[in-house]
């Protein structure tokens, strides 16, 4: 033994000797000394032991789980700034190779050209691709608008407004509100819980900037009929051609799930003539972790996408839009997605999605043999795979799902329960209870949760006796 070091600084670096480990975590000021990095380690895990395990945390949609070539690739990709397209040139390029694909995969000819013809970007996580996607639509209108001899600046007569189902995501809401738009909620339709198609175009005028279809509701996991939307938008196109109403499909969800799962669902993309713009995350059902969207425009012009939101950088000896909220971030997550598209193809992302709905099938199957449930979204057919559930009118129970919630959570389980929003016609409170089966859940992780919800069901019921 050193005797030139006292007998405490050998425990300095072991969680269990040391002085940092008798102490409360640092929460409102920098600590004035240093300690040892595998001891800072330990002490941060242990900070975050209560939070839910991934495999059980069915109410998130991100990705917990790739593998560990995509781990590795991004890690070494971490120090990268994808907006610094010239000194980063390769994850640029990456990039636009990623849009492309998608703006393909969504119905987009063949033969045009990515950029030349259409255009798109990565962003952090499909939010900020709804934003992109709300003011192209805000900034696409002024200039009809305006054409149109319209005062954009007379708010009172002329605000500008977006039709959406009540059920948005709440980006949708941040949106309206950080850029002065009328959001006109149309109340779900009672049969579909989706977009109520004998009502929206009531909610149409001279100022609508246009109108969000949602291609994977966050609520129930239901899709908006975008084929029937667009029939309805053509229509009042028709009769009002110097302001036409534009699409935005919001497929935070769907963009990656429902391009795989073969004819299950209705053209809902660029196939539909007044669609323009799409956005997707690529952490959910895209299988990247936490951080990276995508938004793509079906044309690369002022009508789709205004001079307003691009921005030019340099790149390569030359100049190419820069199309984003957010600033600086890391490059990994477009080269997890890259090494995702690569890696899978179509068929690989065909056959996960494949699984993913039949462990959404078998859990949906058993949910729907208890008598005192009655589903909402069974997560099969032109559902996404998300199980949505309440409980039945005549429910003979005294508890609520929000119990059901809480006993599942002692077993690990997150499972949130909540009320739906506005549906037309129906002024009761509804409160359901929501599964996301995401890839990474397996049969063996479905089994295990049937066996839990059965115990929990049982000490429920003999609780409130």
């Amino acid at each position: 033994m050193n005797k030139s070091k006292d007998f405490d600084s050998y425990l300095e670096d072991s969680f269990m000797g040391s002085r940092e480990a008798s102490r409360p975590m640092p929460e409102s000021f920098i600590p004035d000394k240093s300690m040892d990095p595998d001891l800072a380690k330990e002490l941060i895990e242990h900070l975050r032991l209560d939070e839910a395990k991934a495999d059980q945390n069915f109410a998130t949609f991100c990705t917990t789980q790739m593998e560990p070539q995509a781990d590795e690739l991004m890690l070494h990709a971490l120090n990268t700034n994808s907006i610094d397209k010239s000194e980063y040139p390769k994850t640029a390029a990456i990039e636009n190779y990623c849009a492309a694909m998608l703006g393909h995969l969504w119905g987009l000819d063949k033969n045009k050209k990515f950029i030349d013809d259409y255009i798109g970007t990565s962003t952090v996580g499909s939010s900020e691709g709804c934003m992109l996607g709300g003011l192209g639509l805000l900034f696409s209108w002024k200039h009809r608008a305006e054409k149109a001899g319209l005062d954009i600046n007379d708010l009172h007569n002329h605000k500008p407004n977006l039709v959406i189902v009540s059920s948005y995501q709440v980006v949708w809401e941040k949106f309206c509100n950080y850029w002065n738009v009328e959001m006109r909620t149309v109340p779900m339709d009672p049969e579909t819980l989706s977009l109520d198609m004998n009502t929206v175009m009531d909610y149409v005028d001279e100022n609508t900037i246009g109108i969000v279809s949602i291609q994977g509701i966050t609520y129930t996991g239901g899709v908006d009929d975008a084929e029937k939307l667009d029939e309805l938008v053509e229509k009042y196109n028709q009769k009002h051609p110097d302001l036409p109403v534009h699409i935005h499909v919001d497929a935070a969800s769907g963009g990656f799930y429902c391009p795989f799962v073969d004819d299950q669902f209705k053209p809902w993309d660029f196939r539909l003539k007044n669609v323009v713009s799409i956005n997707a995350s690529g952490h959910k059902y895209g299988l990247v972790y936490p951080g990276v969207g995508w938004i793509v425009w079906r044309e690369n012009s002022e009508e789709c996408l205004p001079h307003e939101l691009r921005f030019s950088v340099p790149y390569l000896g030359g100049e190419v839009d820069s199309i984003a909220i957010n600033f600086s971030r890391s490059g990994a997550q477009i080269i997890g997605q890259y090494y995702n598209l690569v890696r899978f193809g179509k068929e690989g992302y065909h056959a996960i999605m494949e699984n993913n709905h039949k462990v959404a099938s078998k859990l949906s199957k058993k949910l729907n043999k208890y008598d005192i449930f009655e589903m909402v979204h069974t997560g099969e057919g032109t559902n996404l795979p998300i199980i949505c559930w309440k409980l039945a009118d005549n429910a003979n129970v005294k508890w609520t799902l929000y119990d059901l919630e809480d006993k599942l959570k002692e077993y690990g389980w997150q499972v949130p329960a909540y009320p739906l929003p506005k549906i037309r016609g129906v002024n009761k409170e509804i409160i359901v209870s929501r599964v996301v089966c995401r890839p990474g859940m397996t049969m063996a992780i479905c089994d295990d949760f049937i066996e839990d919800l059965e115990n929990a069901i049982g000490e429920l019921n003999k609780e409130s006796k």
